[in-house]
């Protein structure tokens, strides 16, 4: 005797594949692309370190940056408003409270560490620490 499917199995095996991917946590990064916040470059130059981060609408007095060791730290607060009784219809762009940490393979002089932020661009610029740089030895 032939065994047959149900005409409602292949809508059962649909429905829970869509529950995996609702519980995975796949939908938490946001929109395509979104990943972590802020997307950051860095760039090695010379003995030092140039971090790029992209911080669109996020105003300077809403950055904090921390420098300990090898770790630079950026958080801080992107605001999106929406206009007075507007019923949102798609949205993208995201708000709130990011953090984010970057370990560097070497350690930063942090009192000589320069922050700028300009047109949603802020630009890190991490010395190298003297106590962590090469040492040359005389060989007698």
């Amino acid at each position: 005797m032939a065994a047959f499917s149900g005409p409602f199995n292949p809508l059962l095996g649909l429905q829970q594949t869509l529950d995996a991917f609702r519980t995975s946590g796949w939908l938490d990064a946001g929109p395509s692309g979104g990943g972590a916040y802020p997307p950051i470059n860095v760039f090695r130059k010379g003995d030092d370190f140039l971090i790029v981060a992209e911080v669109p609408g996020v105003k300077k007095s809403d950055l904090d940056v921390q420098v300990k060791g090898r770790t630079i730290r950026i958080s801080g607060a992107k605001a999106v408003g929406y206009p007075e009784r507007a019923g949102v219809h798609r949205r993208e762009r995201l708000g709130g409270r990011f953090d984010r940490a970057v370990a560097l393979p070497v350690e930063v002089e942090a009192d000589a560490a320069k922050a700028e932020c300009r047109d949603g661009i802020l630009a890190l610029l991490l010395p190298r620490a003297a106590q962590d740089k090469p040492k040359t030895i005389q060989v007698n």
